[in-house]
């Protein structure tokens, strides 16, 4: 059975400044179903006269709202995270995809969709948190779009996704998994006389995984992973950051699992453990000078 978008995703606005914005945000979730409002370090007043204003009938989505002082706390209990971008990819490498394609996945899994700030969106390693990113295509004669009207494409996706996917449900039968079936051919709705169908994926662009690791577990093993990365010389302080930046993207393509993370992160504090249980040789350990002293400095950036 596939779970509702209502119970899986939750909404995650990164420093909201406009209380209209929040507000509109909260009456277009209750429209389409999404109840999880998730506020990080809001620089409004979020259940002030002008929110409920814009949220009418949706005052409760405010109250219940959650604050949290950072993403990585709005993403505790996630094992699938989507950020919007109005950035046309030139300043991050991660690809850009369309809502309607990548935002199906989301329903899979607890999952939160992340949205940036109202004047200069999310940086590089707020999107670096999410394993997807997305941008809604809009004319070149004005390219930003309003927070709220951001979040309603968005919500508005998952509700037809959903609709769609539960059709589906109610047409296979003899079918036990619905992600063993590859493709489907999903009917849209009749226009001008013509039936169109297409292809597409039933519910992600990838792999549904068993038991995905939490993000904050990730967390954890990037944490000490660059402590160790510092500690043997292979990142430097000045460049951590930036190769971190592709660790971390390595893993958001793998999707590993919660067993697959525990590993990792024992095989840390085993090296860990061996470095402080082993003394140095005094003999120079890099092989008479085949290796060079730090491995990092060829690392290219």
């Amino acid at each position: 059975m596939i779970a509702t978008a209502s119970a899986n995703i939750r909404i995650v606005l990164v420093e909201p400044a406009g209380p209209l914005n929040v507000g509109s945000v909260a009456r277009v979730m209750k429209n389409m179903g999404l109840h999880q409002l998730i506020l990080v370090n809001p620089q409004c007043d979020y259940l002030g006269e002008e929110a409920r204003l814009m949220a009418v009938r949706a005052a409760s989505i405010l109250e219940t709202a959650t604050v949290v002082e950072s993403l990585p706390a709005a993403l505790v209990g996630c094992v699938r995270a989507i950020a919007t971008t109005g950035d046309d990819g030139r300043s991050h490498p991660m690809p850009l995809e369309a809502p309607a394609d990548a935002l199906p996945w989301l329903l899979e899994a607890p999952s939160a969709l992340i949205f940036g700030r109202e004047d200069c969106g999310l940086t590089n390693a707020e999107l670096n948190r999410a394993q997807r990113l997305i941008r809604i295509k809009s004319s070149d004669a004005y390219t930003s779009l309003n927070l709220a009207q951001a979040v309603a494409i968005c919500c508005y996706e998952l509700y037809r996704e959903e609709g769609s996917a539960t059709d589906f449900l109610g047409d296979v039968t003899d079918v036990t998994d619905v992600t063993d079936v590859t493709y489907v051919t999903r009917k849209t709705k009749k226009s001008e006389g013509i039936f169109s169908q297409s292809p597409t994926l039933p519910l992600s662009q990838s792999p549904s995984l068993p038991n995905s690791a939490p993000l904050e577990n990730l967390e954890g093993y990037y944490q000490q992973l660059e402590g160790l990365l510092l500690k043997i010389g292979y990142l430097q302080p000045h460049t951590a950051a930036s190769r971190m930046e592709k660790f971390r993207r390595l893993y958001n393509r793998a999707y590993p699992t919660v067993d697959e993370v525990a590993m990792l992160r024992g095989v840390i504090r085993q090296t860990e453990w061996a470095i402080k249980s082993y003394p140095r040789s005094p003999v120079s350990d890099t092989l008479d000078g085949a290796l060079p002293e730090n491995p990092g400095d060829i690392q290219s950036e």
